[in-house]
């Protein structure tokens, strides 16, 4: 039987060698593609902490072409800013923050972007965007223009730093946006009523253009310039309120501000605060809504750039 001694010698000189050996092999090998301990840890996600791979198309597509990210900027501010905001953030019309939107992260080319702009889309709870007829190449640079500004921002909503600059947007002819106006816009408006001294009220022409562009410029409907007189003693009603008229099948009518309607039920608050909701079975009871920017949302749909620089130009001279 071996000493005690010896054993515990041994095993001394075997974990010697053990160490030894392991010194002199340096740190274990790593398998291909794992992180070092400490690096990589939470970076692959959007990139946290500046680095790491990005998340979203938007942000891993090289620098666009600058030519076309410039004509995009400019398209933009005449085709979508009144929506969708001058940074892109939303603006006076409702439209949804496009430096946020899964859809505009995730377009690659324009493709996403092409499809909503064509077919228009509803969203819960925001305006409705109609189809709009742009076309497929103005499209696509409105997009490199969106998606420059969404890299950026690192997808984080805030618009890059820059420089602002003055657009000369004063590009159309005057003769045929009157033209134009006399034909599909004096039911409502007037340039002697509701409209006179408009240039003079917006004297900044994008601010003009955007304005008439999103139905907020005619400071009342008819062509006498201003909203109808309240009640005494009521609040004034603001022109831009969609109003409803329920007539029930006994004869009686009831109006006041739309608050909701669907297939099922309109609700509405009447001049006092009150609300009141009426059940829906087809045309029953009868429902008369009034928009004052239905004209305005249905000429979005057919407005040609040529349309809106003509009524611009025409616009800046009722000063």
């Amino acid at each position: 039987m071996r000493p005690r001694s010896s054993l515990a010698a041994g095993a001394l000189l075997v974990l010697i060698c053990i160490a030894a050996r392991l010194a002199a092999q340096g740190q274990p090998q790593v398998p291909p593609g794992t992180p070092a301990q400490g690096q990589g840890q939470g970076q692959g996600q959007g990139g946290r902490g500046g680095r790491g791979q990005a998340t979203f198309p938007a942000q891993q597509r090289p620098p666009g072409d600058p030519a076309q990210i410039e004509r995009g900027k400019n398209l933009y501010g005449v085709t979508c800013r009144a929506c969708h905001g001058a940074d892109l953030r939303g603006g006076d019309m409702g439209g949804p923050n496009l430096l946020r939107s899964q859809l505009v992260l995730n377009d690659q080319d324009g493709e996403l972007i092409l499809a909503v702009v064509q077919n228009g889309r509803q969203n819960p709870g925001m305006p409705v965007m109609p189809p709009m007829n742009i076309p497929p190449d103005d499209v696509k640079a409105i997009a490199a223009f969106i998606h420059s500004v969404a890299a950026s921002s690192r997808g984080q909503g805030a618009p890059p730093p820059s420089e602002a600059v003055a657009l000369n947007i004063v590009v159309g002819d005057a003769a045929a946006g009157k033209a134009y106006f006399d034909s599909k816009c004096a039911s409502c408006h007037s340039a002697t009523g509701n409209l006179a001294g408009v240039a003079t009220r917006l004297s900044d022409p994008m601010q003009l253009q955007n304005t008439w562009v999103s139905g907020g410029g005619g400071g009342g409907r008819g062509r006498g310039g201003g909203p109808a007189p309240a009640a005494e003693g009521a609040p004034a009603r603001n022109p831009r309120e969609v109003t409803v008229t329920v007539t029930q099948p006994s004869g009686e009518t009831v109006s006041g501000r739309l608050v909701r309607i669907d297939d099922f039920i309109v609700t509405l608050a009447q001049p006092d605060g009150t609300q009141r909701s009426f059940r829906r079975d087809g045309e029953v009871p009868k429902v008369e809504i009034n928009d004052p920017l239905e004209g305005h949302r249905k000429l979005l749909t057919v407005y040609t750039d040529k349309d809106i620089h003509d009524v611009t130009a025409y616009l800046v001279t009722l000063k």
